[in-house]
């Protein structure tokens, strides 16, 4: 399992979830996936069936569930826009939202429908203060 940590080049959404922006091409894209501390609460991640390209995601709603040992749980979109592409790796190896839930362990590609949502999101610093209140 991952150490615990919180990169800072991320956003977060205080359900535990992240967004990697790529501001490099229009329309902006991020990546999406759930943060250390949501996969160290569920425990071993056994499965994850992302939702198909082309479906749309509202921020803050779910769009997919992971399930583990312990639980099923939702995963709240952080930022609304379109899939472009999930990652097939998990249908295998679901672990590795475990071992690497910022690298690897991503869950899906978004082309975002309102790049300005990402305002209303959390450095690292805001997210670690939200987790120990």
């Amino acid at each position: 399992m991952a150490e615990a940590s919180y990169p800072s080049d991320l956003l977060f959404h205080p359900e535990h979830d992240w967004a990697r922006i790529d501001d490099s091409g229009e329309p902006e894209t991020a990546t999406l996936g759930i943060t250390w501390y949501a996969q160290d609460a569920l425990g071993e991640v056994v499965f994850f069936e992302p939702p198909a390209p082309g479906t749309m995601l509202t921020k803050d709603a779910p769009y997919a569930e992971v399930e583990s040992v312990k639980a099923v749980s939702d995963v709240i979109a952080p930022l609304s826009g379109e899939i472009v592409e999930v990652n097939e790796a998990l249908a295998e190896n679901p672990a590795l939202i475990n071992e690497d839930p910022y690298g690897e362990g991503w869950l899906v590609k978004v082309r975002l429908g309102d790049p300005a949502e990402k305002d209303a999101l959390l450095d690292a610093r805001s997210y670690m203060a939200t987790l120990s209140g």
